[in-house]
């Protein structure tokens, strides 16, 4: 099947082009832009690597490990960084969402890994995880929270009627809407990867 190969492919490249739109973010003058871009870099090309079609390139088991090793780093930090802001509660939660996700393949079965169908994201076909019972809580939990998530700056993404449009900021990584785009992005991306599970 082609569509699901191609899926994970549009996957890779919008997560891919939100970690580069991030670290651009990190050269902006707006410190409001630069305190969020690293972390938001880092979860554009980590879910970039996590959605490559495993027919293409399938991670070494140790792979797996690493990653939730990286993530959990993250979210310890974005955890420090929630006591000075409260915007970092998302990056938590996301960084917790990879860690989760991250294990979650480590400890699958290595026959998983391989399997074709619409799963087929980048290893990220983790068919059988939920043990034939449905959803688990944990995956479901973080569905229902980037859904919200979603909606929600999908929202903020539409102008409020009556506003009158002032000049935007001439360089790229300045630009608030382009930054919530990414976010929306991120988190489209991310839902796709909680079903993939």
């Amino acid at each position: 099947m082609h569509a699901p190969v191609s899926a994970a492919w549009l996957l890779v490249a919008l997560c891919a082009a939100t970690g580069a739109y991030c670290l651009l973010r990190l050269r902006s003058a707006v410190e409001e832009q630069r305190r969020s871009a690293g972390g938001e870099a880092l979860m554009g090309f980590g879910m970039a690597a996590m959605a490559v079609p495993a027919a293409v390139f399938t991670p070494p088991r140790w792979a797996w490990p690493v990653y939730a090793a990286v993530f959990g780093l993250a979210a310890l930090r974005a955890l420090w960084a929630v006591r000075r802001d409260r915007h970092h509660l998302h990056h938590l939660v996301g960084a917790t969402a990879m860690a989760y996700m991250a294990v979650a393949m480590a400890a699958a079965p290595p026959a998983v890994h391989h399997m074709d169908g619409m799963g087929d994201m980048g290893g990220m076909e983790m068919a059988g995880m939920s043990g034939g019972a449905g959803v688990p809580l944990v995956t479901g939990a973080l569905l229902l929270y980037f859904t919200g998530y979603v909606l929600l700056t999908g929202a903020r993404l539409v102008p409020a009627a009556g506003t009158a449009g002032g000049a935007a900021p001439a360089r790229w990584g300045d630009r608030p809407e382009l930054a919530r785009a990414c976010q929306l992005s991120m988190g489209i991306g991310m839902i796709a990867m909680l079903l993939a599970m």
